[in-house]
């Protein structure tokens, strides 16, 4: 897999040495000295249109690696987590992206796509500066089966909705999951029908709702402290 742009290779040079194949640099003195000498043997230097290509005209910052495939997280590892995100429908490698970040860096301790066959785990890894490459995440097309399970263990569900009561107002239960609509149809029927409680974030002023990743964070954060 190949992901490019400092400050997620610099987050994967750091903290996952054991994934590193080949670093690509385009750009001199973009590695500090002390990870150019614990790579050293394996820094390939790329001419600029090599660069271009391989990270497809993307804004790579003249550095770039290869590494391990990202591997998936199957549900048996999601489960055993208190904290876990689910995205319903989410494709935006950007907003999902952002996402991670959010989560990894506020408590959340597990994220499921639903609701999509594949995404571009290169990219979601790039867009979330890395914390893709910490984050348990799992794929599964069909929602209804993973939320029926994460039922059975106790789990309660509770959706991103502007119908929902305030955030403020909820004290969570320390098994939880928070469910986020995509980013144009919202939370699907087959699961707002499932939710134990609907969520929302008051507004100060008219407006529609916030970008999914800034609503995001804002939930995480309140769901990441305010437990029974």
């Amino acid at each position: 897999m190949i992901i490019y742009g400092k400050q997620v290779c610099l987050h994967a040079l750091t903290h996952h040495t054991d994934k590193i194949k080949t670093v690509y640099v385009a750009k001199k003195n973009i590695l500090p000295q002390e990870l150019f000498h614990q790579y050293h043997d394996q820094i390939k230097f790329l001419e600029e249109k090599w660069a271009q290509s391989m990270s497809k005209g993307g804004n790579h910052q003249g550095l770039l690696l290869e590494i391990d495939e990202y591997k998936l997280s199957h549900l048996n590892e999601i489960k055993k987590n208190n904290f876990i995100v689910i995205l319903d429908g989410l494709t935006d490698v950007g907003n999902i992206g952002a996402i991670v970040r959010t989560a990894y860096a506020l408590g959340a301790e597990a994220i499921i796509a639903t609701g999509v066959k594949q995404l571009n785990l290169s990219a979601i890894t790039r867009t979330s500066s890395g914390a893709m490459l910490d984050m348990p995440f799992m794929v599964e097309k069909n929602i209804l089966d993973t939320v029926n399970e994460l039922k059975q263990l106790g789990f309660t569900f509770y959706g991103a909705s502007t119908e929902g009561q305030k955030v403020e107002a909820f004290t969570f239960e320390p098994k939880r999951v928070l469910v986020l609509g995509s980013e144009g149809k919202g939370l699907s029927k087959k699961v707002t029908s499932k939710l134990d409680f609907k969520v929302s974030i008051e507004m100060q002023h008219a407006f529609d709702s916030l970008n999914v990743s800034a609503a995001a964070a804002i939930l995480i954060h309140r769901m990441g402290y305010a437990i029974k």
